[in-house]
């Protein structure tokens, strides 16, 4: 398994956003609840007109009550296997929520905490090795169809659902390599436990959006053809009610009974809206990190040529960029080898990332970045790894992280395994030679002997030296004459490692023989 280290920072802000979406998703929920409210008291009032809008208003609220609730099983599933756990367990067990801790709730009403905000490995395991990803992929797929059959095909309602809950996978880029990547591996795989659920929860305001849609033009069908008694309603399709920052957020304004003769004018503010197939498009530069409220007028004429004006309002927000930046052997660099790291920005494809190194260079290397530094950097104040992401023409920031940069500790020189201690001689007369170990390091690197001297005492001390890391003749004839008790002591050792560096001492090491 991979360790993962993650700037607090980061997870700081997904927490954040999580709650933000969390509020957005009450919101949306309250809405469409009204919705129905509205659909009840229309079949009271009037059952032949409205049990046919009705009945499928109710179909789709069933469909996606059952695509919530697989969502916030699959969250509580991501949080339980990875040390969550419910708060009336914690509770009974003497603790309490603490203002700012992470948690879910679930299907139930439960609260879960959130206890390992930075797991890399249960989200892989659980969306990716047990295709959960997948499942959630097939029920959005199926979902999605589901509602566009309430929709005529090719309208901008239609199409908006359509884009809304989009799973395809990612388009290839062959520049990249031509390296093939799905939705599944894009969205969960290697990602931190709160991004995931992050995610999870702006699916649930993606699904709870197109919900809204249908519903709402479901109701508008009611009293569609009775367009002279004033129940048309004003209507708004974003592609997202989320924005990063530096990003456009952009909607669509129309009626949803609309009247091909004429075109409606459509105002945000004072500013009359450019008009497109009936629609006015609306678009505003996403500059500040916040929540947005919006809203203006739909201006129609009625079949008795006066003009009725509908009123409308929406919000969106606006994250701030983030990107996560882990070295997936440790939380160091070191010089002259190629450092793994991986880098993600959530709902960013791979492709569109713009990867920086300040001190040395960063290449991609398959899902993941090797870095090679070129200066040592023990303060971590010098060495940056810097992530954008192209949007057209421009490059947007994302996010940093700095990096301490070390050299190869030096390997431990050993004889038969050993570094010292007592040694059999007939142990000792079977090895070949000195090898040099590099113990508890994460880094498949080598080092290679290149000289030392062994010194064996006696009635006075004599040195025999080699060149390289075998034993010589004249060294085996002394090691066959060695009687119990007697010490051997090797030093003057260097050894070269093939991260390029030069040959650097050992420390010495001693054996008696026994």
């Amino acid at each position: 398994m991979l360790a993962l280290n993650v700037a607090s920072e980061v997870l700081e802000s997904f927490r954040i956003v999580d709650a933000s979406l969390t509020q957005t998703l009450n919101n949306i929920k309250r809405k469409n609840d009204q919705i129905y409210g509205a659909f009840d008291a229309a079949y009271i009032s009037n059952p032949a007109k409205v049990k046919e809008w009705k009945d499928k208003a109710d179909q789709v609220n069933k469909r996606t009550t059952d695509l919530i609730t697989q969502i916030k099983d699959l969250k509580e599933q991501l949080a339980l296997a990875s040390g969550g756990i419910p708060l009336k367990q914690a509770q009974a067990e003497g603790a309490s929520l603490v203002s700012g801790e992470p948690f879910l709730v679930n299907s139930k009403g439960d609260t879960i905490l959130i206890k390992k905000e930075d797991d890399l490995n249960t989200p892989s395991e659980i969306m990716i090795k047990q295709k959960k990803a997948n499942d959630l992929k097939n029920s959005i797929n199926g979902y999605r169809d589901f509602l566009a059959s309430f929709m005529e095909n090719g309208s901008p309602l239609s199409e908006n659902i359509i884009k809304q809950l989009d799973t395809s996978d990612p388009k290839i880029n062959l520049k990249e390599g031509g390296e093939k990547k799905s939705w599944e591996s894009l969205h969960f795989e290697n990602k931190p436990l709160i991004a995931v659920i992050t995610l999870l929860s702006k699916m649930q305001i993606d699904i709870e959006n197109a919900e809204t849609n249908v519903i709402s033009s479901l109701f508008s069908q009611i009293d569609a053809a009775s367009f002279k008694f004033n129940r048309l309603g004003a209507r708004i399709l974003a592609t997202s009610t989320y924005v990063l920052q530096g990003d456009q957020f952009e909607a669509e304004i129309f009626l949803a009974a609309e009247d091909t003769t004429q075109q409606p004018e459509i105002f945000v503010g004072n500013t009359k809206l450019t008009m497109r197939d009936g629609k006015g498009i609306y678009k505003v530069p996403a500059s500040q990190v916040g929540t947005f409220k919006w809203g203006g007028l739909i201006k129609y004429k009625n079949p008795e040529g006066n003009i009725n004006s509908y009123p409308f309002q929406g919000e969106y927000q606006v994250g701030k960029p983030s990107a996560t930046v882990s070295p997936t052997k440790m939380n160091v660099m070191y010089i002259g080898i190629a450092n793994p790291i991986k880098i993600s920005v959530p709902g960013a494809a791979s492709e569109n990332l713009v990867v920086t190194l300040n001190n040395g260079r960063i290449e991609k290397a398959g899902d993941d970045y090797l870095a090679y530094p070129s200066k040592l950097d023990a303060t971590g104040k010098s060495t940056t790894i810097s992530v954008s992401i192209r949007s057209g023409s421009e490059l947007r920031p994302m996010g940093s992280m700095d990096f301490r940069v070390k050299e190869v500790p030096p390997p431990l020189a050993t004889i038969g395994g050993k570094n010292g201690g007592n040694l059999k001689k007939e142990e000792l007369l079977a090895e070949d030679g000195l090898f040099a170990d590099l113990k508890d390091f994460d880094f498949d690197l080598k080092f290679k002997v290149t000289q030392f001297d062994v010194n064996i005492s006696g009635t006075y001390v004599k040195t025999y030296s080699s060149k390289d890391n075998k034993f010589t003749s004249e060294q085996k004839d002394q090691f066959g004459k060695l009687t119990q008790g007697s010490i051997i002591f090797i030093d003057n050792i260097m050894a070269k490692g093939d991260d390029g560096q030069p040959a650097r001492p050992l420390s010495p090491i001693s054996f008696k023989i026994r």
